[in-house]
């Protein structure tokens, strides 16, 4: 029996070896060797260097101000404006790290990673009272032919395992996108506001609830707005936003 719990430990690392050799796993953003146990997708040193936006940032659209202040100049400087998507907030940064696990989500096919990542949202979700309140959770859609290349919704796989986690409802028909817009990388913001303007449309009953946007990164916030549009006249009482990422 004594030499039976000598050779426990032996023979447990033989077989996480023969695991590791067999089925590798490696940290998404450095590509370092990870345990097979172990349950992150990004190794120590990189969880480590992912940043979450704040202390200082825009109260409603949640950009960084390295210098501080209540608002960016763009909400500032919109005060005639009434935005239809009245909080933007988000669980991270967009860096090196957190960018290497969203295009392996979002670009190539590991979708997997949706549980993680809405884990981290729900997480997160918690240290945000501004964002309380909220009724139903919707992801922003993509076009259906997008969507048929994708294969999947990353919005959607997002909403669903961040939804799970705070014990909200997900609502993924009321909203859909009925236009095929074009790239936003290469546009500036006013060319982004103009081509999500009128891509989306409510289609069913959002009416006098608060509703929480998902999607996976905020840049200048014009996806979020043009289907905040379409929620406000689909007759929502109030739509707010949390992506997974905010571009600095």
């Amino acid at each position: 029996m004594i030499r039976a719990k000598k050779l426990l430990p032996a023979a447990r690392f033989t077989g996480e070896l023969l695991l590791h050799i067999l089925f590798p796993r490696t940290c998404f953003a450095c590509g370092a060797d990870l345990p097979f146990r172990y349950a992150d997708p990004l190794c120590p040193a990189c969880r480590g260097a992912v940043r979450v936006p704040g202390p200082l940032i825009c109260q409603r659209c949640g950009t960084v101000l390295p210098s501080g202040g209540a608002h960016c100049a763009r909400c500032r400087g919109s005060k005639g404006k009434k935005f239809k998507c009245k909080i933007i907030r988000s669980a991270w940064l967009f860096g090196p790290q957190s960018r290497a696990l969203i295009h392996a989500f979002k670009y190539s096919g590991y979708a997997f990673l949706a549980d993680y990542l809405g884990a981290q949202m729900a997480q997160r979700f918690k240290e945000l009272p501004e964002l309380a309140g909220a009724q139903v959770v919707v992801p922003v859609p993509l076009y259906p032919k997008r969507q048929k290349w994708r294969g999947y919704n990353q919005s959607e796989l997002l909403a669903r395992a961040f939804a799970r986690k705070v014990h909200l409802p997900v609502e993924s028909r009321c909203l859909v996108r009925v236009r095929d817009t074009a790239a936003q990388a290469k546009l500036h913001r006013q060319e982004r506001l103009d081509n999500m303007s009128g891509a989306f449309a409510a289609t069913a009953d959002v009416r006098g609830k608060t509703v929480l946007l998902i999607d996976d990164v905020a840049t200048t916030g014009a996806t979020l707005e043009g289907c905040a549009q379409a929620l406000r006249e689909g007759g929502a009482k109030r739509v707010i936003a949390y992506t997974l990422a905010r571009e600095p």
